[in-house]
C-alpha cells in the first residue's frame, strides 16, 4: 500500500509539472493571438503559470483538510528556489545581474517575506491575515505591467529575455485545447499528490508541514530548476534570477494565502517547526540573495560559484535538520 502512495506522489509531481507547462503555453498563445503584448503575456500569464503547481496543491490540500501541506509547500518552495535552484545555477556559472527591473523586485520580495513571517508569528493564518496577501497578487502583477511598459525592452536584459523565451505561437483551437487539458490535469495531479503525500505523512508520523516543505516543495520547484539552469547555459543570468524572485513572490502571495483564505490554519502546536525550520530560514536566504545579487554603489550584482556552493550546502543541511527534527533526535 505504501508503494502506491509513493507512486502517487512521483506520478503526481511529474504530471503536475507537465500539465502546468501545457496550460501556460496554451494560455500564452491564446492571449498573443488576441493581440495582447508579448511583454504583458510574459509578465502575467507565464509568470503566474510557473507557480500553477504550487497554487493547485495549496488549493486541494486546503479543501482536503490538510492546509499545512499548502503552507509548507509555499515556505519550502522559497527555500528550495534560493538555496538549491539558485545555488546549482551559480555553481554551473556565476550569475551577474544588470536588469533594473530585477533589482526593483528584490525589495518587493524582501518586504513580502518580512510581512509573511510577521503574520505567522502568532501561530495561525486567519482569513483576515491571508486576504491581503491574495489581493497583493493583483497589485504586484499590476505593478509589474506598469514598470514593464515604462521600460524599453531592448534596454533591460530581463524584459528582453522574457519576450524572447515566450512559447511558440499556435492556433486558437490548439491553444484552447491545451488550456482545458492543462486545467483538468492540474486538478487531478494535485489531488493525487496531496492524497499520496498525506498518507505517507500519516504512516511515518511526519507532519503535513514537513512533507509539504521538503518532498512536495522540491518536486514543484523542478520547473524553476530547469528554467534557471537553461537560462544560465544560454548566458541569460537575469532569467535565472528572475524565475526565482518571481516564483517566490507568487508563492507567498498566492500559494501561502489560499489555506488561510479557504479554511484558516491553527499551527500553534507546530510553531517552532513553522518558524525555525521554514519561515526564518526563508527570510535569511532572501536577505542573503539580496546582498549577493543586488549590487551596491553602482556595482553589478553577482552570485559566484563559492556562494552557490554555500547555498547548496545550506539546503542539504536544512533537509537533514528537518528530517532529524521529525525523528525527534534534536
Amino acid at each position: 500500500m505504501m508503494f502506491q502512495y509513493f507512486a502517487l506522489v512521483i506520478s503526481g509531481i511529474a504530471l503536475l509539472v507537465w500539465s502546468a507547462d501545457r496550460f501556460t503555453d496554451g494560455a500564452a498563445a491564446f492571449a498573443r493571438n488576441l493581440g495582447v503584448s508579448p511583454l504583458i503575456v510574459g509578465l502575467t500569464i507565464v509568470a503566474i503559470g510557473s507557480s500553477a503547481p504550487e497554487i493547485f496543491i495549496s488549493l486541494n490540500s486546503s479543501l482536503s483538510n490538510n492546509p499545512e501541506i499548502g503552507l509548507g509547500n509555499a515556505l519550502g518552495s522559497n527555500i528550495t528556489n534560493i538555496a538549491f535552484v539558485l545555488g546549482i545555477s551559480a555553481m554551473i556559472k556565476p550569475l551577474h545581474v544588470e536588469s533594473g527591473t530585477l533589482k526593483r523586485e528584490f525589495p518587493v520580495l524582501l518586504g513580502i517575506t518580512i510581512w509573511s513571517v510577521v503574520i505567522l508569528l502568532d501561530g495561525d493564518l486567519t482569513p483576515m491575515e491571508a486576504w491581503p496577501l491574495l489581493i497583493g497578487v493583483v497589485l504586484y502583477v499590476g505593478w509589474l505591467v506598469h514598470v514593464g511598459m515604462r521600460t524599453r525592452v531592448r534596454q533591460d536584459l530581463m524584459l528582453k529575455e522574457i519576450v524572447d523565451e515566450l512559447p511558440d505561437t499556435m492556433t486558437n483551437g490548439k491553444a484552447v485545447m491545451w488550456i482545458v487539458i492543462g486545467m483538468i490535469l492540474l486538478q487531478v495531479s494535485s489531488k493525487m499528490l496531496v492524497y499520496g503525500a498525506s498518507n505517507i505523512a500519516q504512516y511515518f508520523g511526519i507532519s503535513d508541514l514537513i512533507i509539504g516543505s521538503t518532498i512536495i516543495a522540491i518536486g514543484t520547484s523542478l520547473p524553476e530548476l530547469a528554467a534557471s539552469v537553461a537560462g544560465v547555459l544560454k548566458d541569460e543570468d537575469e532569467m535565472a534570477l528572475g524565475n526565482v524572485i518571481g516564483s517566490n513572490i507568487f508563492n507567498l502571495l498566492a500559494v501561502m494565502s489560499l489555506p488561510g483564505v479557504l479554511v484558516g490554519i491553527e499551527f500553534g502546536y507546530n510553531l517552532d517547526n513553522v518558524m525555525y525550520l521554514n519561515a526564518l530560514p526563508m527570510l535569511g536566504l532572501t536577505i542573503a540573495m539580496g546582498i549577493m545579487g543586488y549590487g551596491f554603489r553602482g556595482q553589478k550584482g553577482h552570485i559566484n560559484r563559492l556562494e552557490g556552493g554555500l547555498l547548496v550546502f545550506f539546503f542539504i543541511s536544512w533537509l537533514i535538520l528537518s528530517a532529524l527534527t521529525e525523528m525527534g533526535k534534536v
